[in-house]
């Protein structure tokens, strides 16, 4: 059942909360690995380029899934996500692409 917008805020919130601290403890590990720092504000700014492109593949794979007709994304949704984006390829063994 589809959550309403009330119950979704929240969850959105809690959702953004736990990106930016992924980010931070990222960044932090990272400094602490290279000897660089980040400001408060490179790691709010990674935090929100994260979460929204997170959200723009969210609603890319739900686009694939409802194409073919289905209600779960699989891994054949993800395959194309990946060709679609050059970033994600290069993760990606070349045998599943």
């Amino acid at each position: 059942m589809a959550e309403s917008s009330e119950q979704q805020l929240p969850n959105t919130k809690r959702l953004q909360a736990a990106v930016h601290y992924t980010v931070g403890s990222l960044c932090q590990e990272i400094a602490n690995d290279k000897q660089v720092s980040f400001s408060k504000q490179a790691v709010a700014a990674i935090s929100e380029i994260t979460f929204r492109q997170c959200e723009t593949f969210t609603k890319d794979l739900e686009m694939f899934a409802r194409h073919a007709k289905r209600s779960t994304i699989t891994m054949d949704d993800v395959k194309l996500l990946a060709r679609r984006s050059r970033s994600l390829v290069i993760g990606f063994v070349p045998s599943i692409c």
